[in-house]
């Protein structure tokens, strides 16, 4: 596990990167928030990481969400600025604990799972922002909305309008946005062209919903956060660039 200062020394070529990437598109990057993907490491680097200054989290699975944030809560202290990022899909079995431990779900696609949220959200006096997952590479291997043809094929616009306008009626739930993944080590213009394409997806979200903001994007990781940042991203999700390959 690495040490508070070796957090600190990727971080900040980690931020020159991000810096950059802005620069380039004409963006501040303080509209980039940058998750820390600490899925599959332990809490104490969790603390160093924020003593290096990260201050959101990403977690794959909400029982290690939901572990790890206590555990971190204990060390930090409950009121520790900290913002806990569910991005990874979520099954209807651990729907309670996403409710009572993330703040921010990134990865939203079945109406099952926000239907259960919803409850018990309602029960726990809370708000979940969230993202729509969408899938515009067309791998099986992805989750998310089918949306590999949105600009052509009514149908999958139609249930993706179906589906946001079902969710924005749920309370408890507040969705913002669209989070999407490309292939696994795509050419850098297959993954430009899936950032630019869920851009103007969510444009098109926010002009036929326009009661639901549609802002955020979450998209972009280690190797592609640049491109990313290009189309318009809101939210990346780095990991091994900040902590190493993972255990």
């Amino acid at each position: 596990m690495l040490p508070r200062d070796a957090i600190a020394r990727r971080l900040a070529v980690v931020e020159d990167r991000l810096r950059r990437a802005a620069a380039g598109a004409g963006r501040d990057p303080a509209d980039i928030t940058l998750v820390a993907v600490t899925k599959t490491w332990p809490a104490p680097l969790v603390v160093a990481a924020f003593e290096a200054g990260l201050r959101h989290f990403g977690e794959n699975r909400a029982e290690e969400l939901a572990h790890k944030r206590a555990e971190v809560a204990a060390r930090l202290g409950p009121e520790a600025p900290i913002v806990w990022h569910l991005i990874g899909t979520l099954q209807s079995r651990k729907t309670d604990l996403a409710a009572a431990n993330a703040d921010v779900f990134h990865a939203l696609d079945r109406l099952k799972i926000a239907r259960r949220l919803s409850r018990r959200l309602v029960e726990l006096d809370r708000v979940l922002p969230l993202m729509v997952e969408v899938n515009l590479s067309g791998e099986s291997s992805k989750a998310g909305l089918d949306c590999r043809q949105w600009e052509t094929d009514a149908a999958q616009r139609q249930a993706l309008l179906d589906f946001a306008r079902a969710v924005r009626d749920l309370p408890g739930l507040r969705p913002a946005g669209l989070m999407t993944m490309t292939p696994w080590q795509a050419p850098a213009n297959e993954a430009r062209a899936i950032f630019d394409r869920t851009a103007a997806l969510a444009a098109w979200l926010r002009e036929t919903l326009p009661d639901a903001q549609w802002r955020l994007l979450s998209m972009g990781m280690t190797d592609d956060f640049e491109l990313a940042v290009a189309a318009g991203a809101t939210h990346v999700r780095v990991g091994r660039a900040l902590f190493g390959e993972r255990r």
